[in-house]
């Protein structure tokens, strides 16, 4: 479910996303993603590399766990993943190839350097669902800024490479992902200090790590207490797992 591969004397660690066809981020996967980070990252690990196999990052979080018996320990699983990421402080990367969409992006939008295959496809449709995604609500305007950030997150519409590089979702589009961080890397990071690059980290991320501590608990807040308190957010949900047309209320 999770691979995991230690590079240039453990200096880098890879994680892939393992789960065909879809690596979707459910308990599991992310429970495992937060083990192998306790593992094997440690004292001189410089980079932490996200990717997905099978031709695809992820789909993003389970629909199913999303239901509202389940979405308290969703979020707060999920969530907490972020905070360890942010605890640790070691530059992140993603290789995005095919889809990467909703808690895939989320996943795919912390990390420090992002480059994209020519085809793949970035979204966060969670709204198509009658939902929001929390999480993305606090990265896409660090990431993109707050116009680009609301048209993503408000028409949960995917877009390509080519736009997501313009928009700055993503750093590079490349066939040779491999290339291109191994490049950036070997030219940028490996002479450097682990706990500089960490420290770096947190500076550059102040504002962001700020937004979270503030934010983050009132986001949690408005969808548990809120959101899914709706009838549209139950029927959306119902209606994807149930593969029907919703019959939305406006309630």
């Amino acid at each position: 479910m999770i691979r995991s591969e230690s590079l240039y004397g453990g200096a880098v660690v890879r994680l892939v996303l393992d789960r065909p066809k879809a690596n979707l981020l459910d308990l599991e996967m992310i429970r495992g993603i937060s083990n192998k980070l306790d593992e094997d990252v440690g004292a001189g690990t410089k980079l932490v590399i996200f990717e997905g196999a099978g031709g695809h990052f992820s789909f993003g979080a389970s629909v199913k766990e999303h239901e509202k018996a389940q979405a308290r320990q969703m979020l707060e699983t999920f969530h907490g993943l972020f905070r360890k990421l942010a605890e640790l402080a070691v530059p992140t990367c993603a290789l995005i190839r095919g889809q990467c969409l909703g808690g895939g992006l989320e996943l795919a939008s912390w990390c420090s350097m992002v480059a994209a295959s020519p085809e793949a496809r970035l979204g966060q449709p969670e709204i198509q669902l009658a939902v929001f995604a929390p999480m993305a609500s606090l990265l896409l305007p660090w990431r993109v800024g707050g116009g680009a950030a609301l048209d993503l997150l408000i028409t949960g519409r995917s877009v390509t490479a080519e736009e997501a590089l313009r928009l700055r979702l993503v750093d590079a589009v490349t066939e040779n992902l491999e290339g291109w961080w191994r490049s950036r890397y070997e030219a940028h990071m490996a002479g450097a200090s682990a706990i500089a690059l960490r420290f770096g980290e947190r500076a550059a991320r102040a504002s962001l790590m700020a937004s979270m501590k503030r934010d983050l608990p009132e986001l949690e807040r408005l969808y548990l207490e809120g959101l899914m308190e709706t009838h549209d957010a139950n029927e959306g949900i119902a209606a994807f797992l149930e593969k029907r047309r919703p019959d939305y209320q406006n309630r």
